[in-house]
């Protein structure tokens, strides 16, 4: 008889209750979502006037989904405030653009806190509990001042920064006591597990610990890389009933088509990637009117400042090059500030030639692996991918590119255009065996798989006198958790 499963507790910032298409997350879980008794919990999406409204509880199956409202000062504070203007830009290198306000880290604190304190309501002691992304850092910190002794593991969607990078934040004391409180702590990329790690060897050589310093969670903490997949076979075959979405005009007559597609944001290296077609057709002047390039870019967080700069610069630098380069009968930019359905998006990859993943940085970039599988193995088209995603650890059979760098991008793009078919079809089989090995259902058996491995390890005793406190950890507590992180160099691929 097979042993049953405990329930697995989810918190997220969003919940996907009432989505009629499940987004990345949810597509991740299917498997966890379908195998056991499920409680996800997280903010509802929606907006009150009540403080302390409380949660509204919807059980589907085996899943419950139990979501809360945000008041507005919270949704400015928590989310629109510290976790996308303090933490985003951070965690992407953007210090220039980072806002850190007291007042917002404030509310960012409170709303974990209040979060922990309606999910502590809930818990079971044989439950396990799996935190996502960098709005809920704190969130496991909080619950263990309620003495939640249960193993909890957090997993970060966007990239870990290095030391230098995440000690600039004025308040990186109290994230990492976030994360110092969990059992498991998973990163996309090798690259960031690594930056985790040197930031807590760094913090430990810096801090002069006392021989009886207290020990925290984070002495019996590992971090691991576990990079996400996606439905490779699924996406595969919705993109071979989808082929032929784009017009005629732009892959008939012998155009090839060069295919961008990520979501507003200064992350993406969008201006970078459009300054790359205006080099390689200037370099190339016989490949005006046998190219077209589309860009697909629904518009994000259009509240902050720095998303509608970036919206504007995107545009002028659209409309430049268009200025120079149109016909009568061809723009060489072609535009989309919208989403497009998943299966006229899945057919756009497949019929493109070249796919454009050339973020400044990122996590990991599901983009690069939905084309990946969207293409036809017999004529598949050349992914040129970003050394700063996390993706390319995976994927070194792309073209990797320095997005900083359009003269380097452009060459690469004029080589993905030449490949002759065999080496193409030799990189993409590479490829999508690695898209087939670890997938979603590798990445998500993963990380709960070690999770059960923390289980199997908690006693009645939690390490970190520091838990039952109301404070953050101190440099010196938080570098005792340091030493058993520092050197730990495992993987989950």
């Amino acid at each position: 008889m097979s042993r049953k499963l405990s329930r697995l507790v989810l918190v997220s910032n969003r919940v996907p209750v009432g989505e009629t298409t499940p987004g990345g997350l949810a597509v991740a879980l299917k498997d966890a979502l379908s195998t056991r008794q499920v409680l996800w919990f997280g903010w509802s999406g929606g907006l009150t006037d009540k403080t302390g409204a409380g949660l509204t509880s919807i059980r589907r199956g085996n899943v419950e989904y139990a979501v809360t409202d945000l008041t507005t000062d919270e949704y400015e504070g928590y989310y629109a405030g510290y976790a996308n203007k303090a933490l985003w830009p951070s965690f992407h290198y953007r210090l220039d653009l980072a806002e850190y306000q007291p007042d917002e880290f404030a509310t960012y604190m409170a709303v974990n806190a209040r979060f922990a304190r309606e999910l502590f309501e809930r818990i079971s002691p044989s439950d396990q509990i799996w935190i996502h992304d960098y709005h809920l850092i704190p969130l496991a910190a909080e619950l263990r001042k309620f003495g939640v002794t249960n193993p909890i593991g957090f997993f970060s969607h966007i990239p870990f920064p290095s030391p230098e990078i995440f000690r600039a934040i004025p308040q990186h004391a109290a994230l990492a006591s976030g994360l110092m409180a969990c059992d498991l702590v998973g990163f996309q990329s090798d690259r960031d597990r690594s930056n985790f790690e040197r930031y807590a060897a760094e913090q430990a050589a810096m801090s002069a610990l006392p021989a009886n310093a207290p020990q925290t969670g984070g002495s019996r903490m590992r971090a691991m890389a576990f990079p996400i997949g996606i439905d490779a076979v699924g996406f595969a075959k919705e993109a071979e009933t989808s082929a032929g979405c784009a017009p005629a005009a732009l892959v008939g007559a012998g155009k090839c088509l060069i295919l961008g597609v990520d979501r507003m944001d200064y992350s993406k290296g969008l201006v970078e990637r459009v300054t790359a077609i205006e080099t390689l057709l200037d370099s190339r002047p016989d490949l005006c009117e046998r190219v077209s390039y589309i860009q697909v870019t629904p518009p994000s967080r259009g509240e902050v400042d720095a998303y509608a700069q970036l919206r504007i610069e995107l545009e002028t630098c659209i409309g430049h090059v268009n200025g120079r380069f149109t016909t009568l009968d061809w723009a060489p930019v072609r535009y989309l500030a919208q989403g497009l359905p998943r299966n006229e998006l899945a057919g756009l990859y497949r019929d493109a030639a070249v796919g454009l993943v050339t973020p400044l940085r990122d996590g990991m970039n599901l983009v690069a692996k939905e084309f990946v599988a969207a293409q036809d193995p017999r004529n598949p088209g050349v992914l040129v991918l970003s050394e700063f995603a996390g993706v390319a650890e995976q994927l070194p059979e792309a073209l990797i590119i320095n997005p900083h760098d359009p003269a380097q991008q452009a060459r690469a793009i004029e080589h993905a255009l030449a490949m002759p078919l065999p080496e193409r079809q030799e990189r993409h089989a590479a490829m999508m065996d690695t898209l087939n090995r670890y997938d979603a259902s590798w990445w998500c058996g993963a990380f709960l798989q070690e999770l059960a491995v923390a289980t199997s390890r908690s006693s009645a005793v939690q390490a970190g006198a520091a838990h039952a406190h109301n404070e953050p950890l101190t440099a010196p507590q938080i570098a005792a958790g340091a030493l058993a992180v520092a050197g730990c160099r495992l993987s989950g691929s």
